[in-house]
């Protein structure tokens, strides 16, 4: 192995222990909050989480495997069940997140008809298609015999073997990319740009009753005022750093691989090696950033995770101090 393989065997590595850990994590809040299970987005979170977890535990170690011993991991026919939870789970995640972000649309541009827009039975029809949407590229790749080793990307993945079916091939994978990245993609902008509009309307509708209220304060004190402005100010980049976050790290994350995807069904363009794994592992850090993006840095989450810790270690000082009482009276004499 040369520096570069070292290099993204490592960064492999890390982005398993980060998406395990940090989706794990994730499902303990789901697990321990019942408020958060009442929530019609916890639903979409719980996919996604299930997705992140499943593929960090199935497709991530085979990778690295692949990195490492520069072949294919078991038979042919292993190949092609990871490369179908590949497909399936790559493209769940996908519309998982546009799910969410068309939940977020409801909620921010019709807030007073949400609950009857948006309740667990609609939840559930979505998630049913985002399950039917994925099985089906999947099980059609599966059996045209399209999934196998892919030594570019030292992955059970999307490959076609065969000279003779390359016209269709290269169908369906435009055909897989448009309706997973880019249709996820086109839902995600048109709902978060949207949210971002409305956002904008209610900051302004509040700095102008503010900028009335600081005018009719004559007296006020100027280092109040000037918080009052710098307030102003945050609340107005708030929603723009959540959505470029949002948008932001779906494109980071799946582009380059989709976009190396589409190159490579031009042979006469080379593509490097080292890029190709590269690209894979900006898609697979997703599935590590997902539960930091929309959970974990979200409020109700952060409690729930500081309750869990408080009754871990509050647990922990009671056992503790038990067994020092335990101790103690052992160590009292008895009376002969």
């Amino acid at each position: 192995m040369d520096t570069a393989e070292v290099i993204l065997s490592v960064l492999v590595v890390v982005i398993i222990i980060v998406s395990l850990l940090s989706n794990v994590l994730v499902l303990i809040c789901f697990l321990y909050n019942p408020e958060i299970r009442k929530q019609v987005p916890g639903l979409f979170n719980l996919n996604l989480t299930f997705c992140n977890l499943l593929l960090t535990v199935s497709n991530m170690p085979l990778t690295l495997v692949g990195l490492v011993s520069k072949a294919q991991p078991g038979g042919d026919g292993f190949c092609q069940i990871v490369g179908f939870l590949e497909t399936f789970l790559s493209t769940n995640s996908m519309l998982s997140m546009a799910a969410l972000s068309i939940d977020r649309w409801i909620a921010v541009v019709f807030p007073l008809r949400y609950h009857s827009k948006m309740r667990h039975k609609d939840a559930a029809l979505v998630l049913g298609y985002t399950w039917v949407h994925s099985m089906s590229f999947s099980t059609v790749a599966t059996c045209l015999s399209w999934v196998g080793y892919h030594r570019l990307y030292a992955s059970c993945t999307l490959s076609n073997p065969r000279a003779s079916s390359l016209t269709p091939f290269v169908i369906f994978t435009v055909f897989f990319h448009s309706f997973s990245f880019l249709l996820s993609f086109i839902v995600l902008c048109v709902t978060y740009l949207k949210v971002l509009k409305v956002a904008r309307f209610h900051c302004k509708r509040i700095d102008v009753i503010t900028m009335q209220t600081l005018v009719l304060l004559v007296d006020i004190h100027p280092s109040v005022r000037q918080r009052c402005l710098e307030e102003q100010k945050r609340r107005r980049q708030r929603a723009t750093k959540k959505i470029s976050t949002f948008i932001g790290t779906f494109m980071i994350c799946f582009a380059p691989y989709v976009i190396t995807r589409i190159v490579e069904l031009f042979p006469a363009v080379p593509i490097n090696p080292h890029w190709g794994i590269v690209s894979k592992c900006l898609a697979y850090s997703k599935a590590a950033c997902d539960p930091f993006v929309y959970s974990l840095l979200r409020h109700q989450y952060r409690k729930t995770c500081t309750d869990i810790i408080n009754r871990l270690l509050k647990r922990s000082s009671l056992n503790a101090s038990g067994r020092g009482h335990e101790n103690q009276v052992n160590s009292i004499p008895t009376a002969e």
